[in-house]
């Protein structure tokens, strides 16, 4: 259309060994918290609207996760790329162990609380154009390999991701019970 802007061609954006002087975005940490926060709020939301039995009951569908699952799994993200990578700190993380979970509503809300602190904490001084720890650079960087503010963008994307997935098995748990 005459007169509109083009649309940029992503196609051709410079990836992560791209040109990165070309300039910065940046957010305020209690902005990005903010978001975080809303993520992790709604998750619990729907493991409190769920209960201990349906938290726990996977979808009748391959390879489906309960919310519980979804959740623990959301805290070893948190745990690994917010505390291990971002705040260079010592972590325990059992993924394979996350997709096994199962337990009662009100513990795993208090662990989630206790993860979202403990990510205020590790965000409250970092350099978000530094190098992540423990990240194994490939073949091919993505942008979570070379610097901690990435890191976050991915931090942000797993949750996100997450919340999407718990809100469809809720939704798939409980027609199941409508009907």
């Amino acid at each position: 259309m005459p007169g509109s802007p083009a649309e940029p061609d992503v196609g051709t954006a410079p990836g992560p060994a791209g040109d990165r002087s070309r300039g910065l975005v940046t957010i305020a940490r209690a902005d990005y918290l903010w978001f975080v926060d809303r993520a992790l709020a709604e998750m619990t939301d729907i493991l409190r609207s769920l209960g201990d039995d349906l938290a726990n009951r996977r979808p009748a569908l391959d390879g489906a996760n309960s919310a519980f699952v979804i959740l623990t799994h959301c805290l070893g993200v948190m745990e690994y790329w917010g505390g291990g990578t971002v705040a260079d700190r010592a972590f325990e993380r059992d993924r394979a162990a996350e997709f096994a979970a199962s337990g009662d509503v009100a513990t795993l809300v208090q662990r989630t609380e206790d993860a979202r602190q403990r990510l205020h904490a590790d965000l409250a001084s970092f350099d978000p154009g530094a190098a992540p720890a423990s990240v194994a650079r490939g073949p091919d960087p993505v942008p979570y390999t070379e610097t901690k503010g990435a890191v976050l963008l991915h931090i942000l994307e797993e949750l996100y991701q997450h919340l999407g997935q718990m809100e469809l098995t809720r939704d798939v748990l409980l027609a199941r019970l409508a009907n």
